[in-house]
């Protein structure tokens, strides 16, 4: 007999288990199941505003600054800004210092605050690139250099993720490794591992096209200011699943990328950042609310 508690049978058991409780479960029931229908989406009430990774967890580094505590200054600067001057929104922080929250966590705030928005703001990194070059031997070796040039903004929302994005997904849900007991947290689920990427496939999320209207605004405002547009894309994020309202993660600019990394912690920069996502969110209640 089998031991082996990961073995295919029991991955696919729990995926049917869980694909069951997605739809049973009032934590992922839509609050209005004719909304992919294209029928008018909810006014916007509450917005949860989630400043990425936070605690241990520093998420990406530059040479200057870490992700946590540049998107947690964003996050709150946004927070204010929507508090002063959309005075009938409410605007509830998974964090507001520098704690590490669980991912699971985070859209379980907005879940329980019957939330109509659920923003998760991060900076991305360039990851690194694979060169062949000679050693002091003259020898040719392969060696992985930072990529410092990636530049540009992206705006994320809970889809099947393709093969070529998947890096990015599994450098998101890595966060999951430095929650205790995440694997009961997540059933078993490993981002390590691409197979398992399916269990958040499966939660399709209810609010596909919300979500993709907010982003495509979040871009749109952004490139408006002459940032780099790199696009809305589909991924297999844990801080998006569960969400049971149109939630994307926004990726502010590549903290490896020197330069952009001086523009994020600038005040004229985050005065721009915040201006953009601000005005995005604006458009967005404005064709909700009327």
């Amino acid at each position: 007999m089998n031991t082996n508690k990961n073995t295919p049978y029991t991955r696919l058991r729990f995926f049917s288990i869980l694909l069951s409780v997605t739809f049973l479960t009032s934590s992922f029931t839509p609050k209005d199941p004719t909304i992919e229908q294209g029928t008018k989406a909810q006014k916007v009430k509450t917005i949860v505003l989630d400043a990425g990774h936070g605690g241990h967890d520093s998420g990406a580094v530059g040479r200057k600054s870490k992700e946590k505590d540049v998107a947690l200054q964003v996050t709150l600067k946004l927070g204010a800004k929507i508090e002063k001057e959309m005075p009938d929104t409410k605007v509830i922080y998974t964090r507001t210092t520098d704690v590490f929250i669980p991912l699971y966590q985070r859209p379980a705030v907005a879940n329980e605050a019957k939330a109509e928005l659920f923003i998760s703001i991060h900076c991305n990194s360039g990851g690194t690139s694979t060169v062949r070059k000679k050693n002091s031997r003259g020898r040719w070796v392969t060696s992985k250099v930072p990529n410092r040039t990636a530049v540009g903004t992206e705006t994320i929302v809970s889809g099947f993720n393709r093969l070529a994005q998947q890096d990015a997904a599994i450098r998101e849900n890595a966060s999951i490794l430095l929650e205790e007991n995440y694997k009961e947290n997540y059933g078993g689920f490993d981002p390590n591992d691409p197979s398992s990427m399916i269990v958040f496939q499966l939660m399709k999320n209810q609010y596909r096209r919300e979500s993709i209207k907010l982003a495509s605004y979040m871009q749109e405002t952004y490139k408006a200011s002459g940032r780099r547009d790199r696009g809305v894309l589909e991924l297999s994020l844990a801080v998006l699943a569960t969400a049971g309202m149109p939630a994307v993660l926004t990726e502010i600019g590549f903290i490896s990328n020197p330069d952009e990394e001086d523009f994020m912690l600038s005040d004229y920069g985050q005065k721009e950042i915040v201006n953009n996502l601000f005005n995005a969110i604006k458009t967005y209640k404005t064709t909700t609310d009327r």
